[in-house]
């Protein structure tokens, strides 16, 4: 068996500027890895993200610290051990999906369990601003049955009255990106209570949430940040009501199917989600969006342009990935 890996940087401009709580940007700068073995090329992207102290430089030599591994013949199972959880596991395990399915002709829904894959409604994502351009920003995209509102803190009641101006009959999802404080959290919940908002993202920092579990949930809220893989569900229960399972914070596909599956068992409902980048990182996804009650693919929606080929959207209505893309 001769295996090699081959990694790249590629740079995909975003439709205006993708705004949250920490800041802007108006590129998208993804990692892409590509295993080629026989006659079988398995590809997979990540994201990395500042956040979580990963900058492309650091993904990169991550992933260089597995490259003999894997040139031998490592596995998804091998690859477990060998990464931490991350953007850098995330592009590898994604390419040994794909070049799974690709060597045994298998599609990578039937290995992960699946007997076909459904089309999901995604969110759309509104970026933080000022009121009236994010009531425009909605009114635009006031067709779209599920909106993603990013708020930032102070203002929010007016962005939130605005969005829901400009968008009154989409179902709202509010993601505050850590950046709501203890005292002001009650009162913030209740007026999204009074928009209808159905979920609330990560309205505390991660690691300064324990007032989430003395506090009455009158909207749903959601982990991020302080959700990563399974190791991170136990310090969860009865501060979150739902689980945002992104494979950058997994590590990949493997470990974002284990951790909404258990999730799931402990009575965490789930959210699909997703860092801004191409069809190639929305396509696992959409296996881990088969598990789940809210699905936010919508990263190729928000780019000027996207890879090709890319995966289908009606809408706000994200159809099964093409094999030729990947799986």
């Amino acid at each position: 068996m001769t295996r090699k890996l081959s990694v790249a940087i590629e740079t995909y401009p975003i439709a205006g500027r993708f705004v949250i709580s920490r800041g802007a940007k108006t590129e998208a700068v993804v990692v892409t890895a590509t295993l080629t073995e026989a006659r079988g090329v398995g590809r997979g992207e990540c994201v990395p993200y500042a956040r979580y102290g990963e900058s492309v430089d650091s993904v990169i030599a991550t992933i260089e610290t597995a490259r003999d591994a894997l040139e031998a013949g490592a596995g998804r199972a091998d690859l477990q051990l060998l990464l931490p959880a991350g953007a850098a596991r995330n592009a590898l395990d994604c390419a040994l999906w794909d070049l799974e399915a690709k060597l045994s002709g298998m599609a990578a829904y039937v290995a992960a369990g699946f007997e076909r894959l459904s089309p999901l409604v995604t969110a759309y994502t509104i970026s933080v601003g000022a009121p009236d351009e994010m009531r425009a920003a909605a009114a635009k995209a006031a067709d779209r049955p599920l909106l993603k509102i990013k708020l930032a803190g102070e203002g929010d009641e007016a962005r939130l009255a605005a969005v829901r101006a400009g968008a009154p009959d989409s179902t709202l999802i509010v993601d505050a990106n850590e950046s709501w404080d203890e005292e002001s959290l009650a009162r913030r919940l209740a007026v999204c209570a009074d928009y209808g908002v159905a979920l609330v993202e990560q309205p505390l920092p991660a690691g300064r949430d324990e007032a989430l579990a003395r506090l009455t949930h009158v909207v749903p809220i959601c982990a991020d940040e302080s959700v990563h893989d399974r190791a991170s569900l136990a310090s969860l229960k009865g501060r979150y009501d739902a689980v945002n399972v992104k494979l950058d914070k997994t590590g990949g596909l493997t470990e974002a199917l284990a951790l909404a599956r258990v999730a799931r068992e402990m009575g965490f409902s789930i959210m699909a989600g997703c860092m801004v980048g191409t069809s190639l990182a929305m396509a696992p996804a959409a296996l881990v969006g088969q598990l789940a009650s809210f699905v936010d693919l919508d990263g190729p929606l928000l780019l000027a342009r996207d890879r090709v080929p890319g995966l289908l959207y009606e809408g706000s209505t994200l159809m099964p990935p093409d094999a030729n893309l990947w799986g």
